[in-house]
């Protein structure tokens, strides 16, 4: 009977000290490895799907660019298609909604971010009063060191080289738009590139 006290007794000790800690050491290596191996996954899934919706941004800017200046003409108060042109500002007159007359559109460079602004004509006669410009965010995080906008004449088949600055907009039959984005330089893995050119139907030679 004594014998089976002392085995009881024995029994009730539990683990020891040093099977404590060996445990809290395993279960303290598992915690730190998971939430390790978690942090690393969103951080990776965060990259991939602002790089998704970069790409998703500058693909929507190039087409609705396109499409507004492919139908460049004459403004509602006669104006020639193309105001002015430079390799961070196109100003030009297009129908872009449902109304009869023609808007004023402004796509320029902000610093890092990509701007459009409209003026629809008002009064009589018509003026395109630069106070009632509405303007809005297109892309963000533009690399600022290339060029934005580029112009070429009538002969353009793909090789020539762009019209030279101050360009003469009289000149003007295609325009080339290109956007390198990159959010965040220290994260992504490459910048975003792309580029679209567009020819003015209005203003054919032929």
């Amino acid at each position: 009977m004594q014998v089976f006290f002392n085995q009881v007794k024995s029994d009730r000790r539990g683990i020891t000290l040093v099977e404590v800690i060996v445990s809290i050491g395993i279960f303290s290596f598992l915690v730190v490895a998971i939430t390790a191996l978690f942090l690393t996954s969103w951080k990776y899934n965060k990259i991939v799907w602002e790089q998704l919706k970069t790409q998703n941004e500058g693909r929507k800017v190039t087409r609705d660019f396109t499409n507004e200046l492919r139908v460049a003409s004459l403004s509602s108060i006669g104006a020639y298609p193309i105001e002015s042109a430079s390799s961070s500002q196109i100003v030009f007159y297009g129908n872009i909604d449902a109304d009869t007359v023609k808007e004023k559109i402004r796509y320029f460079l902000s610093g890092r971010t990509l701007k459009r602004g409209v003026i629809e004509p008002s009064g009589s006669p018509l003026t395109y009063n630069s106070a009632n410009e509405v303007i809005v965010d297109l892309a963000y995080d533009l690399v600022t060191s290339t060029v934005l906008f580029s112009y070429y004449s009538s002969g353009y088949t793909g090789a020539e080289a762009q019209l030279p600055s101050p360009v003469d907009v009289t000149q003007i039959r295609v325009v080339g738009i290109s956007l390198t984005l990159e959010e965040d330089p220290n994260a992504s893995p490459v910048p975003f590139y792309i580029e679209s050119k567009v020819m003015l139907r209005n203003l054919k030679d032929n």
